[in-house]
């Protein structure tokens, strides 16, 4: 075989070079700016992003779809990347971040961190979510944007753009054919909220279940690029049974540059509000699936839903009310 010359060589490396540095610098696209409904106002607000940039170029640009697909997406990424956030140098990246994003510190129970995901998974203070009591109510799990649908008229629909099936979601035919015709809410986290978890209703808890998978952005960002993103994402679920709502699947969704899901909840019955884990650095979701007429969401969260809008809720506020 002809070895190539020295000059030919030379031109191959600087074509590949070129071609990379084209890739990389790829223009991208116009993105509709994430609408969200502020429950509190009813007035319709843009979401600040975190790392919305670096969120674009991987799921737009050429050369970021390839990191993305080849290594971003894999779980030893993330991890990497969490054990960065629990070193001290991280904690250098709070201030600003609670700045950039106007996040209210004076509620939390501390106000100096170790770690930047010390400070990702603070604890709040005693009445800082007040917990709706009553029997009949659900209260959202968490701080995020919910999106609810009353009727799951099939296994798979179309949530917000992207692809839900029931039994690809729960990877199990037989407890999916349960959930048949059934309510569906659907909470993400952004990296910018209080990333805790609770229980939306007093429960006993079996069925602890962990499906791996890949870590995909939960961002409406990817959710735009990637509309199966739920099916393919590392998940793990319990069942919640509760005298009026029924048998309840209470799913928690990892998620790019989440480090890890830890429950911190061992208890077999447990009350509204209390806490079951926490995400550490990253955006997340929670998923509740409910049976057949066991549930009626909140009008205001059903409006929005269909309106094409999530809507902004805090831990521990209704969301629905039981039909049972």
């Amino acid at each position: 075989m002809t070895k190539l010359s020295s000059g030919l060589k030379k031109y191959i490396s600087i074509s590949i070079i070129a071609v990379i540095l084209i890739l990389g610098l790829w223009p991208l696209p116009e993105i509709p700016a994430i609408k969200y409904i502020n429950r509190q106002t009813g007035k319709i607000e843009t979401e600040k992003v975190a790392g919305e940039n670096w969120l674009k170029w991987l799921y737009y640009n050429p050369l970021g779809e390839l990191s993305l697909n080849t290594i971003v997406k894999r779980k030893f990424v993330s991890e990497i990347y969490g054990r960065l956030m629990d070193t001290k140098w991280s904690a250098k990246k709070v201030e600003p971040f609670v700045k950039k994003y106007n996040i209210d510190l004076s509620i939390a129970q501390k106000q100096h961190f170790d770690s930047f995901n010390d400070f990702f998974t603070r604890k709040l203070k005693p009445g800082a979510r007040p917990v709706d009591t009553a029997l009949n109510v659900l209260v959202s799990p968490g701080d995020g944007k919910l999106l609810v649908y009353q009727n799951i008229d099939s296994s798979y629909f179309i949530v917000k753009g992207y692809k839900f099936d029931v039994k690809t979601f729960l990877a199990n035919d037989s407890l999916a054919n349960l959930y048949r015709n059934g309510s569906l809410a659907v909470l993400r986290l952004c990296p910018t909220d209080y990333h805790r978890f609770h229980f939306p209703v007093d429960a006993n808890v079996s069925g602890e279940h962990l499906i791996n998978g890949y870590l995909y952005s939960v961002s409406p960002i990817a959710l735009r690029r990637i509309t199966d993103i739920f099916l393919l994402n590392k998940r793990e679920y319990v069942i919640l049974a509760n005298r009026r709502f029924g048998e309840i699947i209470m799913t928690e969704v990892g998620a790019t540059m989440v480090g890890s899901i830890i429950q911190t909840s061992k208890n077999s019955n447990v009350k509204k509000g209390e806490e079951k884990g926490y995400f550490k650095f990253g955006g997340s979701s929670i998923v509740l699936i409910f049976k057949k007429g066991s549930i009626k969401f909140d009008s205001d969260l059903v409006n929005n839903t269909k309106k094409g809008f999530e809507t902004e809720v805090k831990m521990g506020e209704r969301i629905g009310i039981s039909l049972n």
